[in-house]
């Protein structure tokens, strides 16, 4: 199997503890939340649905650049909103396809209406830097073994 070939479910992601918040959380208490759990990104979400996503960069670009106080701007403000989504048997590469178009380093995976997971850029490489290594066995045993 090619790494690119890979799909989200199962094969970059299996059991998650997602992080999610309401849209009504503020940006400081996100921000406490994903240093402490060392993740890139939050799901914003409201009765299991996702709503949108708040990252790293929202921080930087939508809070802290134009001077937004931390503590008192919710998520809904300033989260990405109705962000794109993969799908749990979207391949590897569509996933690095739809980053790289868009500059996105993480994308929620939904299946219909239920969240199911967050891949990030390196989950995606460690995936396929997986796979690369099991198929360089591979073909070292086919070359020893003749």
């Amino acid at each position: 199997m090619l790494p690119i070939d890979r799909t989200i479910v199962p094969d970059v992601i299996r059991v998650q503890k997602l992080l999610t918040l309401t849209r009504d959380a503020t940006v400081s208490a996100a921000a406490r939340l994903m240093a402490e759990r060392q993740v890139g990104a939050v799901l914003v979400v409201e009765g299991g649905r996702l709503l949108g996503i708040f990252t790293e960069r929202d921080v930087v670009a939508r809070c802290v650049a134009p001077g937004r106080d931390s503590a008192a701007t919710t998520l809904g403000e300033v989260m990405t909103p109705d962000p794109d989504t993969l799908r749990p048997g979207d391949s590897v590469r569509s996933a690095l396809e739809l980053m790289s178009l868009h500059k996105y380093r993480h994308l929620p995976v939904v299946d219909g209406q239920r969240l199911v997971g967050i891949v990030s850029i390196r989950d995606l490489y460690n995936s396929v830097m997986d796979q690369l290594e099991a198929d360089i066995l591979l073909l070292a045993q086919g070359l020893i073994h003749g």
